[in-house]
């Protein structure tokens, strides 16, 4: 229904939801009461969205999956032939980088909803304290050396997180985020669980229930996802993910679903920062997505690039990270050369 968005916007949403489909699903809603005008408010109220539109829940692909399926198809470029595979087996990759010319830090995370609660976007100020609870209670069984402590973050500043990175700790939203509803209630039973190795952490309630990622100084992508397969396994025993044998992971933005995965290196390309044309080519030959140093929307400091993974569905995890170092490879030869 194109006079619902900006006429500068350029959305997915926009381009997909015509005023037929918008007619036949307007009134449709999810157990949890989410609407698909909930779902596409973020989309209407920011002209500069990619996608436009989030899920309330689990449901909200099957309810609103005429709109829901056509955007998937057109970002992922996903066919309905593909089913997702997942595979958080042992990883013996290299170091991509031995000598850490390049390589500055690896960092995988994964996102992850529980099944039967609403997701962040549409979530009660109950159940949001309720997710937080069983998560705090399931990193209790995490093995001797991913043990840690869990900080609330209306409460992070204190002596114990003086000595912790910012970076640690989760933000609250952006615009996007903000219109789409995660943000409500902030910082209220938010918070992060950081490993005692401070090298595996949780973040609650961000955009999803559950941002669990693992890093690493250098180039040790292996290394990083083991660790992050282990900690997925042992959290898998103790709470239960929302998941779709279609779709893998199901999360509050499409753009995640899948196997819900973004592994990314900081890289130094200074040569590549004068031709970033060419940057950009190679990259796309190997599905990488660039962003500045700071994330996305950033701009480039000191010629570092986060580079990661684009492809997060139609593929597998061990899979998604053989192309990606494939790619970092490739774009260190090119800047040696």
């Amino acid at each position: 229904m194109k006079e619902l968005f900006p006429k500068n916007s350029s959305s997915l949403v926009k381009k997909h939801l015509s005023q037929a489909l918008y007619e036949k699903l307007k009134n449709k809603k999810t157990s949890s009461g989410y609407t698909l005008n909930h779902a596409i408010h973020s989309g209407v109220t920011n002209p500069d969205s990619d996608i436009g539109i989030y899920a309330g829940d689990a449901e909200s692909y099957n309810t609103f999956s005429e709109i829901f399926d056509l955007i998937i198809a057109d970002y992922h470029l996903f066919t309905q032939e593909k089913h997702h595979i997942t595979d958080l087996s042992y990883c013996n990759l290299p170091p991509l980088d031995p000598e850490n010319k390049y390589i500055i830090s690896s960092r995988i995370r994964v996102a992850r909803n529980l099944d039967g609660f609403p997701f962040t976007t549409s979530i009660s100020s109950a159940q949001r304290y309720q997710v937080e609870q069983l998560i705090i209670e399931a990193t209790k069984n995490l093995p001797k050396n991913l043990q840690g402590e869990y900080f609330q973050l209306k409460d992070i500043v204190n002596s114990k997180t003086k000595t912790l990175k910012t970076n640690f700790f989760p933000k609250k939203g952006d615009r996007f985020q903000e219109a789409a509803g995660i943000t409500r209630k902030f910082p209220n039973s938010r918070g992060v669980f950081i490993a005692e190795n401070q090298k595996f952490m949780v973040w609650v309630n961000e955009e999803d229930h559950l941002r669990i990622i693992s890093m690493e100084p250098g180039s040790d992508l292996a290394e990083t996802f083991n660790r992050l397969s282990a900690a997925i396994k042992i959290l898998e025993k103790n709470l239960k993910f929302s998941f779709s044998n279609k779709y893998g992971y199901l999360t509050s933005c499409p753009s995640n679903i899948g196997i819900s995965m973004r592994a990314s290196v900081h890289i130094k390309l200074p040569k590549f920062n004068k031709q970033q044309e060419l940057l950009y080519k190679t990259a796309k030959q190997y599905k990488l997505q660039i962003r500045g140093t700071s994330g996305e929307k950033s701009s480039i400091e000191n010629s570092i690039f986060d580079i990661s993974n684009k492809q997060r569905l139609g593929i597998s995890e061990k899979n998604c990270l053989t192309i990606l170092s494939k790619g970092i490879q490739k774009l260190i030869a090119i800047e040696n050369q």
